[in-house]
């Protein structure tokens, strides 16, 4: 099955979801911030990243950012997970470089489906 990383810097949502996709057969990595997600990507190059956009240290846009200049792991697909779910969030963070986007409150069927689609 395929390996995930899950950046998001909330303790309850992310063992929550790290539970729920590893119930669904994905092993999972995790990382608490953008500068450890872009460390975990380049050492782990998982199958997929899941992005909050709104993290400490350095935020979602600019890990993307990073993650999509780096030859290495430009071409792994990030899909954003915000609270922002204005019209024109969807465009801002597919400009930034993530392959798709998902609202929180997470649907989790929703992501499972959105995953699959990118991971074979």
């Amino acid at each position: 099955m395929a390996t995930l990383l899950l950046v998001e810097d909330n303790d309850v949502n992310r063992e929550m979801l790290v539970r729920r996709l590893q119930r669904r057969g994905f092993t999972m990595l995790e990382a608490v911030d953008g500068q450890d997600a872009i460390d975990k990507t380049i050492a782990s190059k998982p199958d997929l990243v899941l992005m909050d956009m709104s993290l400490p240290v350095l935020d979602g846009w600019e890990a993307t950012k990073q993650l999509r200049s780096n030859p290495e792991v430009s071409g792994i697909p990030i899909i954003a997970l915000t609270a922002h779910a204005m019209v024109g969030d969807r465009q801002k963070v597919i400009a930034a470089g993530c392959t798709d986007y998902a609202t929180k409150p997470i649907d989790f069927e929703r992501l499972l489906a959105m995953i699959n689609t990118y991971v074979k």
